[in-house]
């Protein structure tokens, strides 16, 4: 039986994909590893319970996430092997995520306030996902200033699935008649 332990990170460094090694506390680990918490905190949200329609695009986002993570997780030399919705954000994967915000937000407007999450267990957990991949996004970010991504359509993939996120999870709440209360006590 094959064993999923090869003692190669025993020395504080992981594998990329194609190739190389870097620190685990590497900050492209750190990023790709963030992409990692935001799928199981989506995985969360569906174990919590969610209408059809979100748990479609969760699906989708968690499978989205490993492709976000396999363009982070491929050193710069090996960047020509990446193949767009497969190992590299492409700007179809953004213009998705655009477009399932708007249509979400026509059916369930988003009233102009902060709000508490908790109103519900899935919808919990897609806040959670969208303060993980928020997370994520800042760390792109500074990756992004040490030269070291060569794209910046993840940035923009990001930036875009945080707010589908958000827009989901007020979509979930609404569709099962309850509504996260406000930030601040009137």
């Amino acid at each position: 039986m094959p064993k999923i332990y090869t003692k190669k990170g025993d020395d504080g460094t992981t594998g990329l994909l194609y190739g190389g090694r870097v620190a685990k506390d590497d900050l492209r680990t750190q990023v790709y590893g963030t992409l990692d918490e935001t799928v199981a905190a989506l995985g969360v949200a569906r174990a919590g319970g969610l209408v059809a329609r979100v748990e479609e695009i969760v699906i989708r986002l968690q499978r989205e996430m490993f492709v976000a993570g396999a363009e982070l997780a491929t050193a710069g030399e090996n960047r020509s092997k990446l193949q767009p919705g497969i190992s590299k954000v492409g700007p179809s994967m953004t213009a998705q995520a655009e477009t399932d915000i708007d249509l979400l937000l026509e059916e369930h407007p988003l009233r102009p306030e902060f709000v508490l999450p908790g109103e519900t267990l899935g919808a919990a957990g897609l806040d959670l996902a969208r303060s993980t991949v928020r997370r994520a996004e800042r760390q792109a970010v500074a990756l992004d200033r040490q030269g070291a991504l060569d794209d910046r359509e993840v940035l923009r993939y990001l930036n875009r699935v945080s707010d589908l996120l958000f827009a989901l999870a007020r979509y979930e709440e609404a569709e099962r008649g309850k509504a996260a209360p406000p930030s601040r006590s009137k």
